[in-house]
């Protein structure tokens, strides 16, 4: 990446305020380390790599070329959960938000060089690649961060009482995935970004995606005005949807989950119905945004092993999605953060290490943010 290439963080992500207990340590980060995130690259901008037959050499190195990749093994040792081996996978998709650079007008907030992970999601493939369960993780869940070593060699000491997004401000995609397999007791095989404004493209060389608002929504902090109804949003309006949470449920990080979860399924059959292997140059042009706009881990790190990852995630569908939100409880020492229930959450991390179904028990009862059905799949 040349200087002029400024990091381009990921999707949805509204200021949320920390106080001093929970803020993670920002640091600016080299200008070639790319900062991105969202689960439109397990589908969107992997789905759209394939390029079947058509493959010119020039157009394989080209978008080759365009990715950038983390070496998340190395950087974590060997200190980890163990693989699993039932044919399923773990994936975690981060969403970030440096509020710096060229993400400085879509960001919103201060130029000041670091980097939060507004958005994480932990997109678990079950066997046969049929399936597939989705478990949120709210930026704002009070957590013990583990010490872990960031890709530059830096080793970052563990801390207690902290905020799930100061781990990616302290040590990038190393001590991200590093907290959440400490919280899940869960290896993860894959990890994915996308930034701000390849999310917005993206969404735009799409055509847009439709979905249903059941009530009006009005935030001025993501610039997102809608009327109740069906919409087609295009790429500035889905970044806006993606992150609100003032003008929904109950303002919390909650709310806005439940608003990315329906989103992503509308995208997702977006994706799948707008006929992109007919059209080669639309193929092309889409294919071209996603690989300048992911991040992966070092394994994912070629078009020939994204094709491969594609292949395996092109049966599932919006319907075979389970989408739940890590189950936590409102912190009584403040209505802004939210704690891990900790018996209901054993039970989500039970499912995906065991390659089952995340029973309903598990998310009953806990913190929603009010925001659920707020946007449907326009039918």
């Amino acid at each position: 990446m040349s200087a002029e290439s400024t990091p381009e963080p990921g999707i949805p992500g509204g200021p949320g305020s920390q106080t001093p207990r929970q803020r993670g340590k920002g640091r600016r980060r080299k200008p070639r380390q790319r900062r991105k995130g969202l689960l439109i690259a397990a589908w969107t901008a992997a789905g759209i790599v394939v390029l079947g037959g058509t493959g010119a050499g020039y157009l394989y190195f080209k978008l080759n070329g365009n990715l950038q990749s983390v070496d998340i093994d190395q950087a974590l040792g060997t200190d980890r959960p163990e693989k699993t081996d039932n044919g399923s996978e773990n994936i975690l998709v981060l969403g970030s938000d440096s509020r710096s650079g060229g993400n400085r007008k879509l960001g919103g907030g201060a130029d000041d060089g670091s980097a939060r992970s507004d958005t994480a999601m932990i997109l678990h493939v079950h066997k046969g690649h049929k399936k597939a369960s989705v478990v949120s993780v709210p930026r704002d869940t009070i957590i013990d961060r583990p010490r872990c070593t960031d890709t530059d060699g830096t080793t970052h000491p563990a801390a207690s009482g902290v905020m799930f997004n100061s781990a990616y401000s302290t040590g990038g995609a190393p001590c991200a995935v590093k907290t959440v397999e400490s919280l899940t007791g869960v290896r993860m095989d894959h990890y994915l970004e996308v930034d701000f404004s390849g999310f917005q493209k993206l969404i735009d060389r799409l055509g847009g995606v439709e979905v249903t608002t059941t009530k009006a929504i009005h935030d001025p902090d993501s610039h997102l005005k809608l009327t109740a109804g069906t919409h087609r949003l295009d790429g500035e309006q889905a970044l806006g949807l993606v992150r609100t949470r003032h003008g929904v449920g109950d303002g919390s990080d909650l709310g806005r989950i439940q608003l990315q979860q329906a989103f992503m399924k509308a995208l997702i059959e977006q994706a799948k119905s707008i006929g992109l292997f007919g059209n080669p140059k639309r193929l092309l042009d889409l294919a071209d945004t996603a690989t300048k706009t992911v991040t992966t881990d070092s394994d994912l790190g070629s078009v020939n092993r994204l094709m491969s990852f594609a292949n395996g995630l092109k049966g599932i569908s919006s319907k075979n999605m389970t989408m739940v939100t890590l189950p936590v409880r409102y912190d009584p020492a403040d209505p802004n953060r939210v704690i891990v229930a900790e018996a209901k959450a054993k039970q989500v991390f039970t499912a995906l290490k065991h390659d089952r179904p995340i029973p309903k028990a598990a998310t009953e009862g806990t913190a929603t943010g009010e925001a659920n059905g707020i946007v449907t799949n326009a039918e």
